[in-house]
């Protein structure tokens, strides 16, 4: 073989190599594997939040019998109640994030950049458990509303209250670490 027969072989594995890469690269671009996630979803946070341990709650019915206790995270100001859940994947059934509201007042919350399907509690002032939302919408920009007051929200893995039996008129109390 002559030389200018193997340097047009070489150019040739080469730009095949070449284009292999470019197509290993691209290919999310075209196999639509991002369609699923909605166009609102941050995509640039990829360090996920960690659970930590912050204290434990326990779920109470009308007369004050413990019905569960979960370890809980607390988000007591405003840049941890923004933060929330956002995030992460995966959360289990003893454990919980607990929002500690400045007041007691008409609360709201949303799903974005929530990739979990969530149970989320609002609680008031007296730690009466006052509107449960059950499975809600990972993603969703729709408002959550508690209607009634509440100056605590609990955030569960979805199917908490159902694999429990936490209803509204049940009670919460917690403890910091």
């Amino acid at each position: 073989m002559t030389g200018h027969k193997k340097n047009k072989k070489g150019i040739i594995i080469a730009a095949i190599l070449l284009i292999a890469l470019l197509l290993y690269l691209l290919a999310p671009l075209f196999t639509g594997s991002e369609k699923s996630i909605p166009k609102n979803v941050d995509k640039s946070i990829d360090m996920e939040p960690q659970f930590v341990k912050e204290g434990s709650l326990v779920f109470l019915n009308s007369v004050k019998d413990t019905i569960n206790q979960v370890e809980i995270e607390i988000a007591d100001n405003e840049q941890e109640r923004m933060q929330g859940m956002m995030y992460r994947t995966k959360m289990s059934y003893d454990r919980a994030m607990l929002f500690i509201m400045e007041y007691e007042r008409q609360q709201s919350f949303w799903m974005r950049n929530t990739k979990l399907s969530l149970d989320i509690i609002y609680v008031n002032g007296n730690k009466e458990i006052v509107t449960i939302y059950k499975h809600t919408q990972p993603y969703s920009e729709s408002p959550i509303p508690s209607f009634k007051k509440a100056k605590y929200v609990v955030e569960t893995t979805a199917g908490f209250c159902d694999k429990f039996g936490v209803t509204e008129g049940d009670y919460i109390d917690f403890a910091r670490n």
